[in-house]
């Protein structure tokens, strides 16, 4: 019998050790939310703070409840924008990071952002 590790615990294994994967699946989340993937840049950002800080402490970073975030993030969830700005913005300064959205043009003609 093969054994297999639980994806969510990989993932965090390597968020852990990896602080170019950690940016990595940051800018990837807000990627997705730039390009119309919510469902994709909610799963990405969940799977991020599941592996780093946790529900539990950025709730007490932020003075929300836990299962308010956890809502927020949830496939069905509709954060507020002024609630999604302020767990990036946190989620940015814990990791040391700055996001900048540039623009660039596709072939089609229509402009997407980018984060970096």
């Amino acid at each position: 019998m093969v054994l297999t590790r639980d994806f969510r615990k990989t993932v965090q294994a390597r968020a852990k050790r990896d602080p170019a994967y950690r940016e990595a699946m940051l800018t990837e989340a807000v990627d997705s939310f730039l390009s119309g993937d919510v469902e994709v840049g909610k799963a990405i950002l969940r799977d991020y703070i599941n592996a780093t800080i946790g529900f539990e402490a950025l709730s007490r970073q932020l003075d929300k409840p836990s299962k308010s975030l956890h809502r927020m993030l949830s496939p069905s969830g509709n954060p507020k924008t002024s609630n999604f700005f302020e767990i990036l913005r946190f989620l940015q300064r814990n990791e040391g990071l700055e996001l900048v959205v540039t623009a660039r043009h596709h072939t089609n003609g229509r402009i997407h952002g980018i984060a970096t």
